[in-house]
C-alpha cells in the first residue's frame, strides 16, 4: 500500500502558477513540479472540499488549471470530529486563531489517518516551532498527527 498524502492548497498553487521571479519561490515551484512527476506513482493523494473551494477562487483561468490538478485526487470528507480537532488546535495554540483553515487542513489529515500533509505554508502549518503543539493536541484527541512537510522533503520517499 502506498503512503497517503494530504495535498494542501499552496502545493497546487505552486504547480499551477507561472514561474516566479523570486528565486526562492521559483525553487519551490521547481521542487513541487519534480515531486508531482512521480507523486501518483509513489503516493495515494488526497485533498478536501476546502482545498477544492480554495482552488476555485481568483482568476478564472488559473482556477481552471488548479481544478485540473485537484480532480485527479480523492476528496476527504469534513466531519464534526475534524472540526472539533481544528478548534482544539486553535485553543491549544498549535495554530493561530486567525488561521482556522490551516487548523482544518491538519485536522482532516489527522482524523482520516493520512500519513503526510504536504504544504508550502511554512508560517502556520510546516513550522517546526508549532510541531510539538500540533502533535500534542492531536494525540490528546486520540489521533496521530500527519508528518507535515514540503514537496521537496517527499522527493526521496
Amino acid at each position: 500500500m502506498k503512503p497517503s498524502v494530504y495535498v494542501e492548497t499552496s502545493v497546487i498553487g505552486h504547480l499551477a502558477a507561472w514561474p516566479q521571479r523570486d528565486v526562492i519561490v521559483l525553487a519551490h515551484q521547481i521542487a513541487t513540479q519534480k515531486w508531482w512527476e512521480t507523486a501518483f506513482d509513489k503516493f495515494e493523494l488526497f485533498v478536501s472540499r476546502m482545498v477544492v473551494q480554495e482552488c476555485t477562487a481568483g482568476d478564472e483561468n488559473a482556477a481552471r488549471q488548479r481544478m485540473e490538478i485537484v480532480k485527479k485526487m480523492q476528496i476527504l470528507i469534513t466531519t464534526p470530529q475534524a472540526e472539533a480537532l481544528a478548534a482544539n488546535l486553535i485553543r491549544g495554540h498549535a495554530v493561530p486563531e486567525t488561521e482556522p483553515e490551516d487548523a482544518l487542513h491538519i485536522a482532516l489529515a489527522a482524523i482520516h489517518g493520512i500519513q503526510f500533509l504536504v504544504t508550502w505554508n511554512c508560517r502556520h502549518i510546516a513550522n517546526v516551532t508549532n510541531r510539538a503543539a500540533i502533535e500534542g493536541v492531536c494525540r490528546l484527541a486520540g489521533f496521530e498527527a500527519p508528518v507535515i512537510c514540503t514537496p521537496e522533503e517527499l522527493l526521496e520517499v
